[in-house]
């Protein structure tokens, strides 16, 4: 059996992007201090959407500043996972006809407080990777 980490190649990630709710959007802040926040989101073509309030993400993308994002899938009782990671451009959404389409998407954030903002990161780089099954115990993993 192969160790080593597996490289995804793009249609791969692509495909974790489509098939997980949650994952996590990075920015440097103005100090040059990492941020790191969990969202949930949509795949919509060659973007991840998500929704947000007036606060820390919604600043950075104002700001203009990079963002990083990360999804991952994990399967502890056989110590394996998939992790993909996204950079490009993000813009807050505007135009209200867009705002209604992407309102259609299955965009549902677990935290139900007011999200009104919607933020598209448009795909510009993706790389992926996989850690092979592990034959062994169940292991216990807190996430």
């Amino acid at each position: 059996m192969n160790e080593a980490l597996t490289q995804l190649d793009e249609a791969a990630c692509r495909e974790l992007l489509g098939e997980v709710q949650v994952g996590r959007v990075a920015w440097a802040d103005g100090t040059g201090r990492a941020a790191l926040l969990p969202v949930n989101f949509v795949l919509d073509g060659d973007a991840v959407v998500f929704r947000t309030a007036e606060g820390a993400k919604l600043e950075a993308v104002r700001a203009g500043r990079p963002l990083t994002f990360e999804a991952d899938d994990l399967e502890p009782a056989l110590r394996t996972a998939r992790s993909v990671v996204v950079t490009g451009p993000a813009e807050i959404v505007t135009d209200p006809a867009e705002i209604r389409r992407l309102g259609g998407l299955p965009l549902t954030p677990w935290d139900r407080s007011a999200k009104p903002f919607l933020v598209r990161l448009t795909i510009q780089e993706v790389t992926g990777r996989r850690i092979p099954v592990h034959r062994g115990g169940v292991a216990r993993e807190r996430i």
